[in-house]
C-alpha cells in the first residue's frame, strides 16, 4: 500500500483507459474504491487511437494510458507515471497475413494498423524501412476491426496487438512478423507499449501519492485475481475468459509495478528512434 503521504490528490479524479483486460485488471481496485485513502475515479473507457489525440486536447482527463511515442508531444504538460503501463517480453505486436507472403509481395500494399501513435506503428516503421522493399500504405481502424479487414481480403496485412496474439489463427491468418521478438533481439529490452501519464499541474506531491495508489491497485489485483474477473469480463467485448487470462499474465508484469531501469532504457531507445 502507499506510503504515509499526506493526502494532497482531489477528491475526484478523471482517467481514461482501454476496455482490455489488462487495464480493467490494472485499475479495478482504485476504481472500485478499494485502496485506502485514494479518490474516486470518473472513468472513461476509450481505445489508444481516442486517448493518443485526446491527451493533446484542453479536455483531456488527469489521467490517461496511451502509447509511449504520445508521450513526448504531451511532455510539458503530462508527467509519465513508473508505474500501471504495459512493457515486456514476447509480447509486441504481430503483422499478420492471409497465408504467407514474401515481403515483395506487401510492397506496394495496404496495411491496417490501430493508431500512427501507437508503439506498434513505430515498430513496424522501423521493421518495414528494413524488410519491405517500397513500404506499404496506411489505414486506421480500431485494432478489433484489423483481423476481419485481413481475412476479408480489405487489406493486404494487419499489425495487431492484445489478445489478437492468441486469436489470429481462428481467423485463418498467419504471423509474417513479430515485431515484438524483432525489437528484442535488435535491443535486447523489453517492449514498451502504454503508459500512464498524469497532469503536472497535479503537483509534485500528488504524482507520487497517485504512482503509490496505482501500485496499490496493481498489488491488489495480484493478491485477489478473483476479485477483478467481473470487471474484466464486462468490458472485455465477449472475450473468451481464457484469453482474458492469457492476455492479463502476458501484459500486466514487473514493468506494471515499476519500470525500473531496463524499463526506462525501452522507453528511451523506443523515442531516440
Amino acid at each position: 500500500m502507499p506510503d504515509a503521504l499526506a493526502n494532497v490528490l482531489p477528491d475526484k479524479l478523471s482517467i481514461a483507459y482501454s476496455p482490455c483486460p489488462n487495464d480493467t485488471f490494472v485499475f479495478h481496485a482504485l476504481a472500485h474504491g478499494l485502496v485506502p485513502g485514494a479518490p474516486a475515479l470518473d472513468v472513461t473507457y476509450a481505445d489508444i487511437d481516442v486517448t493518443n489525440y485526446w491527451v493533446q486536447e484542453a479536455d483531456a482527463p488527469d489521467v490517461l494510458k496511451i502509447s509511449y511515442p504520445a508521450v513526448p508531444l504531451v511532455a510539458d504538460r503530462y508527467e509519465l507515471l513508473h508505474c500501471g503501463g504495459a512493457l515486456g517480453r514476447g509480447c509486441g505486436p504481430l503483422v499478420l497475413s492471409r497465408g504467407a507472403v514474401t515481403p515483395d509481395a506487401l510492397s506496394g500494399g495496404v496495411v491496417a494498423v490501430p493508431s500512427l501513435l501507437s508503439t506498434a506503428y513505430r515498430l513496424f516503421e522501423l521493421w518495414a524501412a528494413r524488410n519491405v522493399p517500397g513500404g506499404m500504405e496506411v489505414e486506421v481502424l480500431p485494432f478489433h476491426e484489423i483481423m476481419p479487414a485481413v481475412a476479408n481480403g480489405d487489406v493486404t496485412a494487419g499489425l495487431v496487438i492484445h489478445e489478437a496474439r492468441f486469436t489470429y489463427q481462428n481467423h485463418g491468418l498467419t504471423c509474417h512478423a513479430d515485431l515484438g521478438e524483432w525489437w528484442e533481439a535488435d535491443t535486447g529490452l523489453p517492449i514498451p507499449l502504454g503508459a500512464i501519464v498524469a497532469r503536472k499541474a497535479l503537483g509534485a506531491e500528488a504524482l507520487a501519492e497517485l504512482t503509490g495508489l496505482i501500485r496499490a491497485s496493481v498489488e491488489y489485483a495480484w493478491a485477489d485475481p478473483e476479485a477483478s474477473r467481473e470487471y474484466v469480463m464486462e468490458h472485455a467485448q465477449e472475450m473468451d475468459p481464457e484469453v482474458a487470462r492469457q492476455h492479463i499474465g502476458l501484459y500486466v508484469n514487473e514493468f506494471t509495478r515499476e519500470l525500473g531501469p531496463d524499463g526506462l532504457a525501452a522507453v528511451e531507445a523506443l523515442l531516440a528512434r
